[in-house]
């Protein structure tokens, strides 16, 4: 028997993308809500359908209200997580007294835990045992998706018929779902792209030009794979819009936070100015730091992450970074890309539509 769609929506964080999911969410009818936990957010949303702090220019659907309270929010059907990767604990501990065990909660937030070099379902796997989760990932940058431009995501969940109802119910004309089983996957994807970013944003800074630029992209697609295989993703996932597909948007758009930071890093710009100047967070910088962490941990090589991670660090400059991995040991693609595409004829995808 097939279920209804979920059509009471609370959605956990007030920023860019948060609102924009929401928008998504109203258009097709549900009833949203969203909890900040800044007032004048709330204020804003409820009494003049904008949220200029976080997504200027858009006038939200009436049918999306706010509130400051984790408690109202806890009783819709479905609860979509979009806050920063790095408060997802404590967020998650605070709203464990009020949540429903039979509600699921679908991550739509991309990043790794600095603290911990957790996953983000592994962090709420510790905070909500109860709690049935999926993740949502892809290439979507929140201004575009609240607009109504076309964009499609992968979600993934290990129950196909819960990855249905989150399909049915997210999906619409201009927003196209796509589902798979491999939450590693979905999630390495979209925290790896951050710090690609930061490094395709350095080498746009240092003028370095577009050969630099498509090898910088295309040795972190293989970067991506090498480190997210080892921890037991699916490298048809990485290829797919989860990985591939947000790695090619981030790295290519001065709508990017992360590439936008590493563009200023490349010119000059300390990493103390760049982040005074900045509003919103930038996940890419505490993911570079888990990523080598992990990788340091099970030994798997990822040379542009460390340089990334690096240079936010303050330990190396951006030329001595270019200059490192210029002289690296010469060696076969084959050997160094290659094998991580190698299970790529092995379909998995679970999709009502392969199209």
């Amino acid at each position: 028997m097939i279920q209804d769609n979920f059509r009471r929506i609370g959605i956990i964080g007030g920023g860019a993308w948060g609102t924009a999911l929401a928008q998504t969410l109203a258009r097709t009818g549900c009833e949203v809500m969203i909890w900040t936990h800044e007032a004048s957010t709330a204020s804003e949303i409820n009494n003049h359908h904008t949220n200029e702090f976080f997504l200027a220019g858009i006038s939200l659907n009436r049918n999306i209200k706010a509130t400051l309270s984790l408690e109202l929010l806890a009783e819709n059907d479905l609860l979509l997580m979009t806050s920063p990767s790095q408060h997802i604990r404590s967020i998650a501990s605070k709203i464990l007294p009020y949540i429903n065990n039979s509600t699921p909660l679908l991550i739509c937030a991309k990043g790794i835990e600095q603290s911990s070099g957790k996953l983000l379902t592994e962090v709420l796997t510790e905070e909500l045992p109860d709690i049935t989760f999926g993740v949502l990932s892809g290439p979507s940058f929140a201004c575009e998706v609240a607009r109504g431009l076309p964009a499609a995501l992968t979600l993934a969940s290990q129950q196909e018929n819960l990855n249905t109802r989150f399909a049915r119910t997210l999906g619409s004309k201009c927003f196209r779902i796509y589902w798979t089983d491999d939450m590693i996957g979905v999630q390495l994807g979209g925290a790896i792209k951050n710090v690609l970013a930061i490094a395709a944003g350095m080498v746009e800074g240092k003028e370095l030009g577009a050969n630099a630029h498509a090898a910088i992209v295309t040795r972190g697609f293989a970067e991506m794979c090498r480190f997210a295989k080892k921890l037991g993703a699916r490298t048809e996932t990485l290829s797919g819009l989860s990985g591939l597909g947000d790695l090619l948007l981030t790295c290519s758009s001065s709508h990017s936070r992360n590439m936008t930071l590493g563009r200023a890093l490349g010119q000059g710009h300390s990493i103390e100015k760049i982040l005074g100047a900045r509003k919103t967070v930038t996940e890419g910088i505490y993911t570079a730091q888990a990523i080598v962490k992990i990788a340091q941990k099970k030994e798997i090589n990822v040379p542009i992450s460390s340089a990334v991670n690096a240079i936010i660090g303050g330990k190396t400059t951006v030329n001595e970074a270019i200059d490192g991995l210029m002289k690296r040991a010469l060696r076969a693609e084959r050997d160094s890309f290659a094998t991580e595409l190698s299970v790529l004829d092995k379909p998995s995808l679970m999709s009502p539509n392969n199209g």
